[in-house]
Order: C-alpha cells, then structure tokens, then sequence
C-alpha cells in the first residue's frame, strides 16, 4: 500500500472514530436531557393529591389508614387502600353512612368523591366531599399539598366549622 493510501485509510478510521464519539456523546446528552425531564415531571406530579398517603388522625397522631387518590378527566376520587391499625374492634363497614355507601366495608370504599382543582395551581376543591367512614358524615373538602407534595392538607368543612387533617405521601 502506498504512503497515501496508508494516510487515507488512517484519516478515514480516524473521521469514522470522531463520528461514533460524537453520536455516543449525543446519547449521553439525550440520557441526561431525558433523566432531567423525568425529574422535573415526577416533581411536578408530586404537587398533586394523586398518590397514596397515610391518613394521621388529628387528635392522636395515630397514621390510621392507607387512601389511594386518582384522577378521572380532571376529578379526584380516593378509596380506603388498607386499615394501618393493630384494633380488632375497629369498624369494618360504614353502619352510620346516609348514601350508597350505608353498609358498604370501609377498606375499598370511596371517602373523595368529586375533588377537582381550583383557581390557584395547588389547591383542590372544587365542591368535592370526603367521608369519614368512623361517623358516616360528610364534609365539603380542601386539599392542599406541602412540602413539596410530601404531606397533603386536607380540611373538611362543615359550614363555617371545619377539621383539619395532614396525611403524608406513602413513598
């Protein structure tokens, strides 16, 4: 082989080299760029109520039970995912419940019905309600999320009375 030929091939090796570096570092930014991203949305999507949260009660501080909040064409709804207390008398059914749920088992029942997001981005109301499945009452209800969405505020009122309870985000 001659001496340019020799120079071609070990230029053309050396263009093929660069070329291979520069699309793995263009995979690398791509990975990372994605990586970000999914930080960004996964933070973004903890600002909300969806998710799973441990219900504290307000005058004991006793985490009481597990609540899976969805989301359905821009309304939250919330069901009883598990009982988190040792009691073997606690209530299994909702015996004081006034509406379809009168009688129905507490675990998996739906205590949110109607949720939906206010004017201000991390504020969900709505009109909604939550039950209290303990007293069967029912209360116009408020969910706001702190704490970068690792707790979530929820007030129940009853006209101008309300019950404030903070539940924190299963992780």
């Amino acid at each position: 082989m001659s001496g340019n030929a020799r120079q071609f091939n070990h230029s053309q090796s050396a263009s093929n080299a660069h070329a291979k570096g520069v699309t793995a570092m263009k995979l690398v930014f791509k990975t990372l760029l994605a990586g970000l991203a999914g930080v960004g949305l996964s933070a973004f999507a903890q600002m909300t109520p969806v998710g799973n949260w441990h219900t504290v009660d307000d005058a004991t501080g006793e985490v009481k039970a597990e609540i899976h909040i969805t989301e359905q064409a821009g309304v939250l709804a919330g069901r009883v995912h598990k009982s988190l207390r040792n009691d073997p008398n606690a209530k299994k059914t909702c015996d004081d419940c006034k509406d379809d749920r009168k009688g129905q088992a507490i675990i998996g029942m739906e205590i949110i019905r109607g949720v939906k997001q206010e004017g201000s981005e991390n504020l969900w109301a709505g009109g909604g309600k939550i039950l209290d499945p303990e007293n069967g009452k029912e209360y116009t209800v408020r969910m706001t999320p702190l704490e970068g969405g690792k707790k979530l505020q929820v007030r129940g009122y009853i006209g101008p009375f309300y019950r404030t309870q903070v539940w924190l985000r299963v992780q």
